[in-house]
């Protein structure tokens, strides 16, 4: 009984916003809680190890996309960070400053951190584009320099894109799933969602299709080339050339592009769902807190897929 009036104690405090009555509030309360805690542990943890990976093996450093890998990791890392914020207000735990503050800057925190994401997947594939459309001059296109300057515009870039969501005009993308004042006062606005989709979602996706097709039809350009070559000179020095071509960038590029394309599965039904609320199309509390945590889930998704496909 007296574990029954807490969890009924504490649900009154909690702002349960999937909209299946007040029959089974408490439980909708309690699996909300449980799958943010645990995606924050899980993100957390993830990319505290993929950053002391790359801190305990120098060899890591010599690839140019572990910049932006990196890059990556610590941006996903500060996501879950920022998870601890609804955490701790889900378990009960005041975060000693206005709600409608919080939410602001939870959301516009974890905006900038998702597009920062969103702009090193699509720098990694332009970077592959260019290691296997011009090899012989990629040193002196891409160098370490040139990387850390590009990392700087996208933190850059990224913080300014969402600002002016601090100025009224609409919301950066989280939905209210938290805090009541971002579920009723803090309304998402059609204008501000087409500049997001058009500045950053369309030519993130646009250049990603771009360079990857064109790297896997390189790629099976040159596979056949070497099948042909073998054809007619079955001799040990053409098979030696196919093994050092090509293939190796191929893999390469298929494990970024498996993680670019789980990127998108995760976060296409909330940029879809983002753009039916901002056209008041569909309002859907249970489909927003489904599709946000979805997408916030790749931040760990990344540290599996990075484990799976790369033994190294």
């Amino acid at each position: 009984l007296k574990m029954n009036s807490s969890v009924m104690n504490i649900s009154e405090h909690l702002s349960c916003p999937l909209g299946f009555g007040h029959y089974n509030a408490v439980d909708i309360c309690i699996l909300e809680t449980v799958v943010i805690v645990l995606l924050t542990f899980l993100i957390i943890a993830g990319n505290l190890t993929v950053i002391f990976v790359f801190h305990c093996a120098p060899l890591l450093h010599h690839y140019t996309t572990s910049y932006f890998i990196q890059t990556m990791a610590y941006a996903d890392l500060f996501v879950g960070v920022s998870c601890l914020v609804p955490t701790l207000s889900l378990l009960h735990y005041s975060t000693g400053v206005h709600e409608s503050l919080t939410c602001q800057v939870f959301g516009y925190i974890i905006s900038v951190l998702k597009s920062v994401s969103m702009a090193c997947l699509a720098c990694i594939s332009v970077d592959r584009y260019l290691a296997i459309t011009k090899p012989l001059s990629y040193n002196q296109l891409v160098t370490p320099c040139r990387l850390r300057i590009c990392i700087i515009l996208i933190w850059i870039y990224s913080c300014l894109i969402f600002l002016p969501s601090f100025f009224g005009w609409g919301k950066p993308g989280y939905h209210g799933d938290i805090f009541e004042w971002c579920a009723t006062s803090w309304l998402t606005n059609a204008y501000f969602t087409g500049f997001i989709v058009c500045l950053l979602y369309a030519p993130a996706a646009f250049v990603i299709c771009f360079t990857y097709f064109h790297i896997f039809k390189i790629c099976r350009q040159h596979t056949k080339e070497i099948n042909d070559r073998r054809a007619r000179f079955p001799s040990h020095e053409v098979d030696a050339a196919g093994e050092t071509g090509h293939s190796p960038d191929r893999r390469y590029a298929m494990v970024l592009f498996r993680i670019t394309s789980v990127f998108y599965v995760l976060w296409l039904p909330y940029i879809i769902y983002f753009l039916l609320e901002s056209s008041r199309v569909l309002e859907n509390p249970a489909l927003s807190f489904l599709t946000t945590w979805l997408a916030i889930s790749n931040s760990f998704c990344n540290c599996v897929i990075y484990s799976l496909s790369n033994s190294v």
